[in-house]
């Protein structure tokens, strides 16, 4: 088990003078844990080492180094994770383990790269809480954990899960699995990296060096006699055309997709060369999602929206939807939020069930415009929509749906 320096904080050891790297990079984690960071940053500078971290998907200057603890900082975090400390020049990737402070063990993801300053340093902090999701507490409203609770449990099929890079597209596709997860099945999942373990599923990750991509990986899976696939990403043609095939027969597979939206899911797969028949025949369902910042409970207040939000509001939801006394909220900012305004995160999600009329588009190589209108048509609320909803539930702000899904 790591050493770990209990109960101190980063500038406490800082202050003592004489600096024990393993102290300080121990209490770095420590304290990036406690405050819900999930990436820690060590940036290089002419004039030192700015660490920041990204805390409900922003990033925050939160420490400052002398340049001099540079090396030694890096060559710490390279050992802990078995790389090699002898190579500058060089990009490297890999893991470690570690105890924190109040016993919960914490996965922690190292991605090294040479910069024109030194070695910058990212780790990612993945911590084991695949178990403890809901479909609720990610932020799926009861219609849509209907429409999802109903396609996991058809027999073969695609669920697909769309969205930018830290959208919650894993831990979503994670919470399914769990509750799919019994003896009576066999599920094998193929990912890069593994981000939750959880037992009673079998999980491989990739390694191009060795020939294991995705698209290999997919037929290897095949052979183990699975009933249930997930597919870390969707990247290429060749994953799509066996990811198809294999829920063409008799397999139920669960995978990612870099789109903006669900209705954008559809056309993606024809772009990547999959025949409109097969994309109308196998997916079952895609979910377009974003992370939005909840409001903080300990500043909360009643907050007035400006003639702007009123303006971008108006442009995008039904007539009357928004109503003249409609209240709205947001943090005022506090000791305990870190005078943000906000604390955590909760999904804004929209659900398209590939229906009979979907269907029909697909074979006509529809747009995603004309398949997102059917969708709404016949009842998919958008993301969007699901923001404002909850933003009159007080549990984010307008300012922040707007900010999220216009980036």
């Amino acid at each position: 088990m790591p050493h770990t320096a209990r109960n101190r904080t980063v500038k406490e050891i800082l202050a003592r003078g004489e600096v024990s790297i393993i102290d300080l990079v121990d209490t770095l984690v420590n304290q990036a844990h406690a405050l819900r960071a999930s990436d820690i940053h060590i940036d290089p500078t002419e004039e030192g080492v700015v660490v920041r971290l990204r805390i409900d998907g922003i990033l925050h200057d939160k420490f400052f180094f002398t340049k001099r603890l540079h090396p030694d900082i890096i060559s710490r975090i390279k050992i802990m994770s078995a790389l090699r400390i002898d190579e500058h020049q060089a990009a490297q990737d890999g893991r470690f383990r570690m105890m924190l402070d109040d016993a919960t063990p914490v996965d922690v993801r190292i991605s090294i790269t040479p910069t024109y300053y030194g070695e910058n340093a990212v780790l990612r902090l993945l911590a084991d809480k695949a178990e403890e999701f809901t479909l609720a507490s990610l932020g799926f409203s009861e219609e849509d954990q209907k429409k999802l609770l109903h396609a996991i449990h058809r027999p073969h099929g695609m669920i697909l899960a769309t969205g930018p890079t830290g959208s919650g597209k894993t831990t979503t596709l994670y919470t399914l699995l769990k509750m799919l997860n019994q003896k009576a099945v066999s599920i094998v999942t193929i990912e890069d990296p593994v981000e939750y373990a959880v037992s009673g599923i079998t999980q491989i990750q990739i390694n191009p060096r060795t020939g294991l991509t995705f698209a290999q990986g997919l037929r290897s899976i095949l052979r183990q006699d699975p009933n249930i696939i997930m597919v870390g990403e969707i990247r290429d043609a060749e994953t799509a055309g066996i990811a198809v095939n294999t829920a063409l027969t008799g397999h139920l597979l669960l995978s990612t997709l870099h789109t903006s939206d669900s209705a954008t899911t559809l056309p993606r797969l024809l772009d990547m060369g999959v025949d409109p028949y097969l994309v109308a025949s196998t997916v079952n369902v895609a979910v377009g999602q974003r992370l939005v910042r909840k409001i903080c409970d300990h500043c909360r207040e009643v907050y007035a929206l400006s003639p702007a939000e009123k303006e971008a509001l108006t442009s995008v939801l039904l007539p009357g939807q928004l109503g003249e006394t409609q209240t709205f909220f947001c943090g005022r900012g506090c000791r305990v939020c870190d005078s943000t305004g906000y604390s955590g995160r909760v999904g804004i999600n929209e659900v398209m069930v590939v229906d009979t009329d979907i269907r029909d588009a697909i074979l006509k190589k529809a747009s995603a415009a004309n398949i997102r209108a059917i969708a709404i048509q016949n009842g998919m609320t958008t993301m969007f929509v699901d923001g404002f909803l909850k933003a009159a539930e007080g549990k984010t702000t307008i300012t922040e749906v707007l900010r999220t899904i216009n980036e």
